[in-house]
């Protein structure tokens, strides 16, 4: 079974643009916890993982759909669910309001596995991470 996780967080006040709602940025840093959340729920330290075994896994690529704005000191779950670990490793990603549970926005995103510190691609994912991811 593939790897999901959820967290739920408050929107700070520093999140906010001139517009009163979040900058559009911060939903991408929104994802990025979620993302280091389900790799830690599943044994995995990226950065450890580069220092030990010479692999980095950068994102390459990502997508996001503005659905409602989040504003101020809002409560959300964020959520993230691995798509594919096969030759990148592939993510979903869903912002949702508490209690209302409106989605605010989606997004994708993908990371590639390269060697450290020359930064070659890799055309697969080490195993190890594959199997951690459900794959």
């Amino acid at each position: 079974m593939s790897a999901s996780y959820e967290i739920q967080m408050k929107v700070a006040f520093h999140d906010m643009d001139p517009l009163q709602v979040v900058w559009h940025g911060n939903y991408l840093k929104y994802f990025d916890v979620a993302r280091f959340g389900l790799f830690a729920a599943r044994g995995i330290d990226l950065y450890t993982y580069m220092l030990e075994k010479n692999f980095a896994f950068p994102v390459t690529r990502t997508s996001l759909k503005h659905i409602a704005p989040l504003r101020a000191f809002d409560e959300f779950i964020c959520r993230a669910a691995v798509t594919e670990a096969q030759y990148k490793i592939g993510m979903s990603f869903e912002i949702r309001k508490l209690g209302s549970g409106l989605l605010c926005a989606k997004g994708t995103s993908e990371q590639l596995a390269v060697r450290y510190p020359e930064m070659e691609m890799e055309f697969a994912i080490p195993d190890d991470i594959r199997q951690a991811l459900g794959f």
